[in-house]
This record gives structure tokens, sequence and C-alpha cells, in this order.
């Protein structure tokens, strides 16, 4: 697929118990089926051809013939089909020794068999009554399949195509405590097929998907699970073909028990290769040194299972909102109570201005203070009224003081900015940087004075997305004692607000929803002639929840500027244009890269989520870096 993407499925089709003809039909029809949807990597249960629960037919020659002529029907169904498919059966290898084997088939051709490394032999299962493992020293040959044809056998095998790498296990290989895939994923493979025959009992596919997720999470790769179908023998067992397709930790899609479908999803490879150039516990090693290439089984088609969010930084379901929201403002909060208590503040300063980022300082130091047990009436709250603010955000400010039981003070500063304005020659008619900066600069010498008077400590406001985007006036906003916001971006500022509403209640409640209905600004900018916010920062800056979405794409996924516009126009469609997704994509980049030199001497504060901007974590890049080639990049979309 595009962009990074792999369309993958998993299936238990009808089979029939030792009959290979039949279960090859069966097989291609699956195939030809999936291929119309465009699927990429197709991969059907273990020993799929014959039947997991033949017994003791797997020692017979005719089975094994049998099966061997199926796979080859079912390499030729490929020939014109940009698909590899891996498929199960038992196979004979030099020497007689039988092998419970996967096949992985492609351009018409078998490329490879890759034979189970642990055969269980416990409670319901006795595979070492037919099989054979590989020894441990066993190092990948070239062996006869049939006619004048050779195929590469062994257990480190990796199918490449571009940055997408396959390799496969076998049922218990993933239960093993140490899988032959994991060896491979660490050099190579970012994909983990397995071709399972795994049988249903009561608390099993919780178990599963534990182990998938675990799998998947621990060795940063996609995991499609491939689980034996109800057409089993029931004789002493029943399968139920629950599938599953996992990335990196997360359950992109799951067929449950019995219910015959086909697990399908889109696999993210790009969002893997990209996870591992952080993590350097990932290497290049000899188990690299079998890749197959596998040519043209990748497409170009569009996404059309995957759902992209168009708010990444906020989960979607209310309950688990709920459980993020509570965790976020504990970690918030007793963040900043170490931090006073460290530092022996008495109180804590902040700048309430009734806006939505200082409302959530202001909600997270009061759960400080009663962590500490401190009196809420030493947090010091200000409102610093100028040229800009309107009756509504100081109200909202004053009002939201009282709710929350904090000190409430009031500082006209318009006087002091105006006698600033004479001092270094600035009309004060003239609405540039410096009128909009000086007020920004004196709230924060007030706080900063304040807290030297009380001992106390500032409290910082401002948020992860205007970090991003610069939107803070250095040595101003962009300065504090700790900054207790500086890993929420926006959006998700707006989710925790109202989730502390809603668990206040009453007359906060009411202000709360009163900040979060209110126009985004700065404030620095006289009002309209009603008396309304005139300088609105969306107008500016675009909309929160793009930058949002860019600045998750850009720095969580590590997304090229190309990718992130074919994501945005799909978590955002029918709400933006891509005329207006793009001016907003070409305006992220210039201002983040421009911007960098205010982050790299940001105060400290609370890293809450996957991605922060501090200098002495997560991002670390000079200040005069050039945006040139992720806005040439744009300029040809």
């Amino acid at each position: 697929m595009k962009y990074g993407f792999v369309k993958a499925a998993a299936a238990s089709p009808e089979l029939r118990v030792a009959d290979p003809a039949f279960n090859a039909q069966k097989i291609i029809s699956v195939i030809k089926e999936q291929a119309k949807a465009g699927v990429e990597l197709l991969v059907f249960p273990e020993l799929s051809l014959c039947g997991y629960t033949c017994g003791d037919l797997l020692l017979q020659k005719t089975l094994l013939e049998g099966c061997l002529s199926a796979l080859k029907e079912i390499a030729a169904a490929t020939e014109k089909i940009k698909m590899l498919v891996f498929v199960g059966l038992p196979f004979e290898a030099e020497g007689g020794k039988i092998y419970n084997c996967a096949a992985a088939v492609a351009n018409g051709e078998v490329k490879g068999i890759v034979p189970k490394t642990n055969l269980p032999n416990y409670g319901e299962f006795y595979e070492q009554r037919w099989f054979s493992a590989l020894p441990p020293d066993y190092e990948c040959a070239y062996i006869p399949l049939w006619d004048d044809e050779y195929v590469y056998f062994g257990n480190d095998l990796v199918f490449e195509h571009g940055e997408v790498a396959v390799a496969c296990e076998i049922c218990e290989d993933l239960w093993a405590p140490v899988s032959p895939a994991t060896c491979l994923a660490v050099t190579k493979a970012n994909i983990i097929v397995n071709l399972s025959a795994s049988n249903e009992t009561v608390g099993k596919r919780e178990y599963r998907k534990t182990l998938l997720a675990a799998q998947s999470g621990k060795n940063v790769c996609a995991y499609v699970y491939a689980d034996a179908g109800v057409s089993e023998s029931t004789t002493d067992l029943v399968f139920a073909g629950n599938n599953f397709i996992y990335e990196n930790g997360t359950c992109l899609a799951e067929a449950k028990p019995f219910s015959k479908e086909i697990c399908v999803a889109e696999i993210d490879v790009g969002f893997l290769q990209q996870e591992r150039r952080k993590i350097n516990t990932f290497h290049d090693g000899d188990e690299a040194d079998y890749c197959r290439k596998v040519a043209d089984f990748l497409g170009d088609g569009d996404l059309t299972l995957r759902k992209v969010s168009a708010t990444p930084f906020v989960p979607e379901e209310d309950g688990e909102l709920s459980e993020r929201a509570e965790l976020i403002l504990n970690m918030q909060a007793h963040a900043l109570a170490r931090r006073m208590k460290v530092t022996h503040s008495k109180t804590a300063v902040i700048g309430v201005s009734g806006g939505l980022d200082s409302a959530l300082a202001l909600l997270v130091t009061a759960r400080a203070f009663d962590l500490l047990k401190k009196d809420r009436k030493d947090i010091l709250g200000y409102t610093m009224p100028c040229f800009g603010t309107t009756n509504e955000t100081k109200n909202n400010s004053v009002q939201l003081m009282q709710a929350m039981g904090v000190t409430s003070k009031t500082v006209n500063i318009a006087y002091t900015v105006d006698s600033h304005f004479k001092d270094i020659g600035h009309d004060p008619e003239k609405y540039n940087v410096v009128y909009e900066n000086a007020q920004a600069r004196y709230r924060t010498m007030v706080l900063m004075d304040v807290a030297n008077e009380t001992q106390g400590l500032v409290v910082g406001t401002g948020d992860l997305s205007e970090l991003a985007l610069g939107w803070c006036t250095y040595n101003g906003d962009h300065m504090s004692n700790y900054a207790v916001n500086c890993g929420v971006p926006k959006t998700l500022v707006k989710y925790l607000v109202r989730a502390e509403a809603k668990r206040l209640g009453g007359k906060a409640e009411r202000v709360l929803e009163s900040i979060l209905a209110t126009e985004i600004s700065p404030e620095l900018l006289p009002p309209d002639k009603g008396g309304k916010i005139a300088q609105k920062t969306e107008d500016i800056i675009g909309k929160y929840e793009i930058n949002d979405f860019y600045l998750y794409s850009f720095l969580r996924r590590g997304d090229d500027p190309k990718k992130s516009l074919y994501l945005a126009e799909r978590a955002f469609k029918g709400k933006y244009s891509r005329e207006q997704l793009k001016n907003t994509l070409v305006n992220f980049y210039k201002r983040f890269f421009s911007q960098q030199f205010k982050r790299n001497c940001v105060p400290d504060g609370v890293k809450v989520g996957s991605v922060c901007l501090s200098p002495r974590g997560d991002w670390r890049m000079p200040s005069d870096a050039e945006a040139a080639l992720w806005l040439k990049e744009i300029e040809k979309l």
C-alpha cells in the first residue's frame, strides 16, 4: 500500500481433514477474494493444507505428497497476484524427517519453507510423535522441492520487499520462552506471522491476547496470527479460528472465536521502522543473512480499514478518557507537589487569565496542595488585565479562583506597560510585537517578584502545542519555575479541564464550562468594538486540532510531510479542505523549526505522554536548523 502501510489478513477457511486438494481450492478462493480487497499479506493456520488433527495420517506418504501437490496449485494461483501467502503443511525433507512447516508463496512460486522450532509434547499435544525439530545449529539450506525446483529451508528466513520484512513462526513458537522470530525481529523482521492451531479452552483467548500484545510490543513489530478453525476434527478438541493482528502492542483486528471471520488490518510499517530507529536494541546481524527478496507483493491501494484519529493525543472511549484524565492530572499534581517540597516553597504563584491553560494549571496546583495537605489560600492567583483583556475572561479568572478557594489578586498592568513604552520610546498606537510582548513579559515579572516576596514558586501555564509552535513570549509566559502543562497538547488540555469540571461540579464546573466556550486568545491586542476578543489564536497559527495532529505525526510517528497530509485528509475528511490542511502543514513546519530557540531553554516540567519537547529529554535540535527539506517536499504535493 501507500506510505509504508501493508494490508494483512489472517484466514481460517473451511477445510476437510486429510483432504489437501479440497483445502487448496478453499485457500485459493480466499486468496483471490482477498486480492480483490487489496490484501498484500495473507496467513492461513498451521497445517492448513491437511488439517492439524490428522493424527498418525501425518506419517503417510500419500498425505505428504498430496500436500505438496496442493502447495504447487496454490503457488501457481499466486502468479499474477500481488500478495505474500503463508500456508501450513507437513513437509518431508532430505533424510526422511518430517517437519511441521509454513510455506511462503508469492509470484507463482514457493519462496521458502520454515519449519516449526518448538514442538509441544504435553497435555493434548504430542507433535514429537510425528515431527522433527531442526538442530539448534542448523543453517538455512537450499533443498529440493519438486521437479527441478529448489527452495530455501530453515527457521531463520526473512521475506522482504522494500521496508517490509516478514518472519514466520508456528503456534508453540509464540508460547516458548525465546521464539525464533524474536531473534529475527531484533535484526530485520518488522512483521511476524504465526500459523497456529491453538485449541479453544476457557480463558485461552485472553491469554493469547496477552502473549500477542507482549510479543508485538517488545519486538516493535506487527504480528499476524492465524488460528485453526471450526472445521478441524472435534474428537478431543475444538478449534475456533480466533485470529488477531497486532501492531506494537495494540490490537488492530480480531476474528472472535467461532465467528468464521477473516481478520484484516492495515499495518503501518513506516511507524514501526521509525520506532526502531529510536531504540538501540535493534541491529543488523547474522540472522539477517537469509533474507529472501520477494518482488511485487505490495500494491499501491489507499487505506480502507484503518481508522485515523483526528485527535491522536486524546483517547476516544469515554471510559478510557476519564481514566486517562485522572492519571494525567495525578501525574501533574504529584510532580508539582514533589517540586514544591524539595524547593521548600511556601506558596504557588499562578497567572490566571481566564483561558484554558491557566485553568488547567490552577486545577493541577489545587490537587498538589491537597496532596501536600497545604492550605489552598497559599495558592496566589493573579489576574493581570491590560489592553486586550475582555470582561468575560477577567470575570472567569476571578470566579475560578474563588471556586477553587485560592487567594485571588488583581493587578492592572496597563499603567506600568504604558510607562514602559515611554521609557523605550514605543508608540502605544503601534500594535506590533513590542506592544504584545511587553505585556506578557511584565506579567511574568510580577509573578516572579511575588514568588520571591512570598518564598513561592511560579507555576507555568504554557502547553505542549504552544511550545511546538513557539506561541509564547520569550522570557514572558515562556518562563516559570515549573511548567506543569508542558507535556499536554492543547487538544488534551480541553479534555482534562472538562473532566475535572465534571468531577468538581457546582460553581467550579459552571465557570470551567464558560472558559471552555471562550475563544482561544493571548488577549494582547485590544478587543473589538463590542468588547469581544479580537485577537484569535487559531486565525493566526491554524486550528489547534490540525496542528496537534501534525505534531503527533511528526514527533511520535516520524511521518514525512506527504504521509502526514495523506493521513490528515482521512482524519479530517469533510471538515477541512486539502488546501487548509496543506497550508497548516506548511505553517507547522515553519514555526516548529524557527521557534526551537525557545524550547532549548524551557524550565523543568513533567512529561505525561509519548511526546515531549524538553531539550533534556525527548527532543534535541539546534536552534538554527533549516526546514527547507520538509517544505520542499510539501511543495511537490
